[in-house]
């Protein structure tokens, strides 16, 4: 065990250096914290191997923002994160659709990073700059970011017009989704799509990305995208409709 003095230089040397050794030293330095928490929260409907998963991305989360220069010990700085992200981790836990712990923790990640960058730069960071921040691939990172948003129907999005949401903006000619009254109902049917439409609803309906963009995307032609949404649409309509 490192002595307050021994940490805070190695959390200097880190916060200079970036040097992930350094990192991982002060995490196993203090991971009892983590166990601790986890052991806390336990016998609630979750694991504590689960628990100590998310504590443990806590404690790295803390151990990255951490400067030992502001007058606080890490301890005290620390516990609320954990405690913090335990309690979301139960509080998304009742959802019906159970995320993996791996795309929870990396989501949990992404959005207090995202949340970090914000405040310093005025701007949301890129997925490759999140990438290269947290360590990950793309790939994964924008996994999470759809995991952890799915389709919202309700979402804002651009469209040549102005502002919408997904009823707006589906094209011609199937005249969109504002027949459909049952939100409820389109959102479920939505689930049930495949996850190449899936993809398709969420690039061009709430990131708001052209069809050629979405083509770039996926790695397909214009002309895929184009009858992938008609395809999708007339499956929901006839889904709705019986």
């Amino acid at each position: 065990m490192m002595t307050n003095e021994q940490a805070n230089e190695l959390f200097r040397q880190y916060r200079k250096t970036g040097d992930k050794s350094v990192r991982n030293k002060l995490v196993e330095n203090y991971m009892y914290i983590a166990e601790i928490l986890a052991k806390k929260f336990a016998g609630r409907g979750v694991e504590y191997d689960d628990l100590l998963q998310v504590a443990s991305e806590a404690l790295i989360l803390g151990v990255e923002k951490f400067d030992p220069d502001m007058g606080n010990q890490f301890t005290t700085y620390v516990t609320p994160t954990i405690t913090g992200m335990i309690k979301n981790y139960f509080r998304d836990y009742s959802r019906s659709v159970r995320l993996p712990r791996r795309i929870y923790t990396l989501g949990t990640r992404i959005k207090n990073e995202t949340n970090e960058y914000y405040k310093q730069y005025g701007v949301k960071p890129t997925v490759k700059q999140l990438a290269e921040k947290l360590g990950e691939s793309e790939e994964a990172v924008m996994e999470a970011m759809e995991s952890r948003h799915p389709v919202s129907l309700d979402g804002t999005v651009q469209n040549e017009d102005g502002d919408g949401v997904l009823y707006d903006v589906i094209p011609d000619p199937v005249d969109s989704f504002e027949k459909f009254d049952d939100a409820q109902s389109l959102k479920d049917e939505i689930k049930k799509l495949s996850p190449t439409e899936q993809k398709v609803v969420a690039l061009r309906f709430v990131q708001g990305k052209s069809q050629s963009e979405v083509g770039k995307i996926l790695g397909v032609s214009q002309m895929f995208v184009s009858r992938a949404e008609r395809k999708i649409v007339e499956k929901l309509k006839e889904a709705l409709s019986q």
